[in-house]
Parts: structure tokens; sequence; C-alpha cells
């Protein structure tokens, strides 16, 4: 990917140019999001010979005519020279403007309410040399591609502005030939018979259809003027082919927030992934989509059927995923799923397609042998997430047969020792399965297979048990195994910031003489290994963000802006190690890092505080490299980082 963003910005880099380029990718596989994350961005901060670069994008979507593009470029310049306008875009951190913000700013413009404010700088406006034109959604717009080309051509070819293309090329190809089919078959028609071709006799016998097929592209093959005006206008057609493994991992995040979801999620990204690979498309727009229905469906199945088996919402999972690209990437109609009503009709289904070769019933059996093959599961068709999908109505009673239906399942009946006693009720198990489940889960400690706080919280029951006699194990035991078992655990456990919340889950029917005081140990090493695990995230996070300078600084500020506010995160990388990478980047960008440095560390001193030491060691190593150096512009700008540093210092020392 970064090549392709590197062939991208050596187009503009070059002095003269008379083509545009194009970049091809698939609906739905995040081309306008690469755009506005990683070309823009790049583009925008770009400095040749003295000029900064200003991109001006346009979505083609719905467009109807020629004159909405020239209104929508007149809109962006005009909105782009506006002083007032760059100035509050520049202290509010916004990098474009709302749609509806556009539509406000037009509305005062015609009206006079902003007459002043918008005066037009004609240098600036006649200037062509310094602006990057985005065209996107070539194929969905309402004008023929013929003439839309053509009018971006006059900016190519006489004004020379670079310019970006981002299209579907295939749906553009499909979109061509369909254009218009009825009228082209009338005239192929009209003309087969006058010619007298219409006879199925003639021309060794060929069916009228292919005929007509011949005569419509003889007579209105526009692809051929397409290919002629592209190979014209086009210099060169980038594949956008995305790192789908990488994305998806971006598309998660979103979901943080929701500790059991994302734990979840990451844990099956391998089956998101193979799920979304089998679907045949690359649309990542429907993935997140699903996922997001899947976030709604694992929510209840947890607020209503806490026991519910892995193995269910892995397969829920899949189901969701398979069902959303099935019905929205358009491969089938949605009466197809329509008239299954439950899982056992979908396995007769499958049966009656197997052994009685029923064709009204392959795309059944190809479903489910597409999306479930080297996936053993007993309940893998559900109605209710089939209905939700189809409607967009989660429809309870629906929801509440599947759950109980497949919660029944002989397959999905156990679930972990330890989650018996955490998630259930522990009173409910019976009398004669009580020991044993005791044992499977002292094992599952001493494994150290647990997160951290749930070794915390099953010691509370165990605690309770052997005061109340209900297991024969005497405390002192009971916390060798507990702390060997933190131990082990804390090698994979992730950090558990609502300590509190989940303690508060412990549910004791009578604690009779029980007291905290004997979890105090227990308490005690969980908080220390806890701090170890926040201290290791820090780190991994510190050295996922800094190793992006000086290589992938876009992606730098964006994390940097976003993960790391509240985060003392220059704590947990070395200092030199930080100006090493600092020093490689170039000077635009050592700039732009020392004021967002500085800026967060003045906005919030608590994080300054903490990150102290490594900021002294970092101004320390700064001032020795400037030591006796010949002065470059290089040197005075990490002069003015040291010097601010200091200043953060001062800051820290009077707090």
């Amino acid at each position: 990917m970064d090549d392709l963003v590197e062939s991208i910005l050596d187009y503009i880099r070059s002095d003269y140019t008379d083509y545009a380029i194009m970049i091809n990718g698939e609906w739905g596989s995040g081309k306008t999001y690469f755009w506005n994350n990683q070309i823009k961005k790049k583009i925008d901060s770009m400095q040749l010979n003295g000029k900064k670069f200003t991109t001006i994008y346009m979505s083609l979507y719905g467009i109807s005519n020629l004159e909405e593009i020239s209104k929508k470029i007149f809109m962006e310049t005009t909105q782009l020279m506006d002083r007032d306008l760059r100035k509050y875009m520049k202290d509010s951190g916004q990098t474009s403007i709302p749609e509806y913000a556009k539509t406000g700013i037009d509305m005062a413009n015609f009206f006079g309410a902003a007459a002043d404010a918008n005066k037009i700088d004609y240098e600036e406006f006649f200037s062509t040399d310094d602006k990057v034109l985005c065209f996107d959604d070539l194929e969905r717009a309402n004008v023929d591609v013929i003439d839309i080309l053509g009018y971006i051509n006059n900016f190519v070819e006489h004004d020379h502005i670079k310019t970006i293309i981002i299209c579907n090329e295939k749906e553009l190809s499909t979109k061509i030939k369909s254009s218009n089919l009825e009228m082209k078959t009338f005239i192929a028609t009209y003309l087969l018979d006058k010619q007298g071709d219409l006879n199925n006799e003639t021309e060794n016998g060929r069916p009228i259809v292919e005929k007509i097929q011949d005569k419509i592209e003889t007579v209105f093959d526009k692809a051929i003027d397409y290919e002629r005006i592209k190979e014209k206008l086009i210099g060169e057609t980038f594949e956008y082919a995305p790192k789908f493994d990488y994305i998806i991992n971006g598309i998660l995040m979103r979901y943080e927030n929701n500790r059991e979801l994302i734990r979840f999620l990451r844990e099956n990204t391998g089956l998101i992934m193979n799920t979304f690979n089998k679907s045949g498309t690359k649309n990542l727009r429907i993935l997140k989509h699903a996922l997001n229905d899947f976030s709604k469906i694992f929510d209840e199945v947890n607020r209503l059927y806490p026991n519910t088996n892995n193995k269910i919402m892995k397969t829920m999972l899949i189901f969701t995923i398979a069902v959303s690209f099935e019905i929205k990437a358009g491969k089938i109609t949605k009466e197809k799923f329509k008239n299954i009503k439950d899982n056992e009709e979908y396995k007769s289904i499958l049966v009656s397609s197997r052994v009685l070769m029923d064709n009204r019933q392959f795309y059944i059996k190809e479903f489910d042998g597409n999306y479930y093959y080297n996936f053993k599961a007993d309940y893998r068709f559900f109605k209710f997430i089939e209905y939700y999908i189809r409607t967009r109505i989660f429809d309870m009673k629906i929801f509440k047969a599947d759950m109980e239906k497949a919660n029944a399942l002989p397959e999905t009946s156990k679930m972990p020792a330890y989650k018996q006693i955490l998630v259930e009720e522990y009173w409910k198990v019976q009398d004669d399965k009580f020991l044993d489940v005791i044992d499977e889960t002292l094992e599952e400690v001493k494994d150290g297979e647990l997160e951290l706080i749930d070794i915390v919280k099953l010691f509370e029951y165990f605690l309770y048990f052997s005061k109340s006699g209900l297991i024969d194990y005497d405390i002192k035991t009971l916390k060798s195994v507990f702390i060997n078992g933190l131990n082990l655990s804390s090698l994979h456990s992730t950090y558990c910031d609502n300590i509190e919340e989940e303690l508060g889950k412990v549910v004791i029917r009578d604690e009779g003489e029980y007291s905290y005081e004997e979890m105090q140990e227990i308490l005690d090493r969980f908080n220390e290994l806890n701090t170890q695990l926040l201290k290791r995230e820090y780190k991994e996070k510190a050295e996922d963000i800094f190793k992006c300078i000086p290589m992938k600084m876009e992606q730098f500020y964006e994390r940097f802006d976003k993960e790391c506010n509240n985060i003392p995160i220059l704590k947990y990388y070395d200092a030199y190690q930080i100006f090493q990478r600092i020093s490689c980047a170039s000077n635009e960008d050592i700039v732009a890092i020392k004021e967002k440095i500085v800026k967060r560390a003045k906005e919030n001193i608590e994080v300054a505080l903490e990150e102290k030491d490594n900021l002294k060691k970092l101004k320390e190593v700064i001032d020795d490299y400037i030591e006796d150096k010949e002065i470059t512009i290089k040197l005075v700008l990490l002069k003015e980082f040291a010097k601010e540093l200091g200043e953060v210092l001062e800051q820290t020392q009077e707090a």
C-alpha cells in the first residue's frame, strides 16, 4: 500500500503533466477512505518549489448534468479562499467542510449575508499549478461517462491540473453496456428486420438474441468510445487492493468500549476474515454493517442468555456476516431465506438437496458448504438473525425461540467449569456435580488459562466455599494455588480498568464469617500484576506509535491524537530512540511533532508529570546533538524543540 501511495505522490510531484490518473477498485473496498486518510493528507502537507498544494474533492454520486460539477468546483474553491473560514478550520482542527455547512455557506452567499467574507482573490482563483482535483464515484453519476471524462479532460489537457479519478471500472463497464437497453434493442431489431436478418435460418441458424446483441454492440458500442477517451485522458490506472486484515483490525477498534464484545471479536478475527473472504466480495461497507448488527445480537444474548456456549456465539457471528453478504451484495433475493422457519427446516433442506438431489434447494446447499466448511455446528441457522438483517426488525419472540432451542442442544449444555461459578448461580449446580466443577475450576486456575480478574473473583467464591465447608481445602493452600495461577495468567491477560465493577459481580448468598481481609494477599498480587499489564500495554502502544516516525507520519499523527491524550506514552519509549526517529523526519514533521508533544504536555500537566523524566532525557539528548554543530534549518528546529521542552519541564516543576 505504501508503494501505491508513493506512486500517486510521484504524479503530484511531476513538474508537467497532461494526463490524469485513475484509482480503480470494487465498491465498499475503502477507496474513499484511502483517499481521505492517506492520499489527501499527504498532498495537503506537501510543499514543492515553495508552493503548497490544495486538494479539491468531489463525489459524482447522483450528478445529473455537467453544470452541477461546475457548481461543486466553484463552491469548493471559493470556500478554500475564504480566509476567515480557513482560519476557523485551522483553529478548530477541521480538515474538511461538512456537506450541510457547505449548503449553509452557499445560501449565505446567495442572500448576501457573507458577501464581505467571500471576496474572490483572483490571483489565487486563477492559480492552477497548486490544485489537485479528485473526482470520486464516476460510475454512480447520472450523466454519460463519456461526457464527464470529456469535461474533466479540459482541466487536464488545457490547464494541466493534477487530477485523480476514483471509480469501479467493473461497474462502469456494466453501466455503459446496459444504459438505454430497451431503446437499443428496439433499434437493433428494426435494423435487422430492414436488412432481412431476423430469420433464424440465416447466418447458420444463430439465435435472434445473439444477432440483436451483436447489432447493439456494433451500433451503440460506447465501450470503444470510453476506451478511446480513457487512453487520451488517463496516463496511469492504479488497482486499489487493500490489506484487509489490517483494515478489519481497524474496524474492530470501534467496539473497544464494549470489553466483552471486543474480546470475543479479537479472539475470532480469523473467523471474521475467513467468512469475509468466503463471501467472494471485497465490500468492507457490508462487513461494517454486519459487525454492527452482531454487536446488538451479542449484547442481547449476553443480557438474556449469559450461559450461551462459545461455539453458538461463533456460529452466530459466521451466520450474521454470511447472510449480510448474501443479501446486501445482491447475490440473492431476500426470498431465499424468507420461507425457512427454523434450524430444523434448514437442516431438512440440506438433507433433501443431498439425498434427493433437489435442485430447488441447491442454493442452500452451496451456502452451507461455503460458509460452514470445516466448521462443525449442529445449530447453524438463526431465524431471528436472518429476519433482523432482512427487515431491520429485531423480533424478541423469534430471538427467544431460537436461543431456547440452541441452548437446549446436548453439545451446548456444558460450559467451562469456572463459568458455572462466575456466570450461573453456584447453588444451582447439582450436588453430585459440584466437586467435579470445583476440581475442574482449580485446574483451569492452576494452568493460568483465565483472565486475572476472573481468578480474583473465583478466589472470593472459593474462600466462601471453604469457610462454609463445601470444599475441603484450607485457605493457605488455596492462596498458593491462586497466586501461582495469577502469575501464569499475567503472561496473556489484558489489563482490567474497572476492578470494582467486576468484583461487584460476585454473588454470595450468605457471607457468614467471610471477611475481605483474607482476600488482601490475592488482591495485592492482582494489583501488582494488573499494573504490569498496563505498563506492558502502554509500552506496546508506544512502540507501535513511535515506529511510525519517520515513514508513516500520517498514521503517527492520527494515533497520537486519538490514543495518547491521557496516556503518558513518552514514559514508555526510550528517549534516545525517540530522538533518532525525530532526527530522521522531515523539517516539517519535526515542527509538527514538537507542536503535538508540547501542546499536549501543557494542556495535560498530570500526564506531563509522569513523562517528566523522559522529557528531560529527550531534551538532554537534543542539546548534546546540536552542540557545536554547523547551523542548518533542521538544527534550528531541534534547538527550538529543546527550548520548548525546557518550558514544559519548568511547568512541571511549578505543578
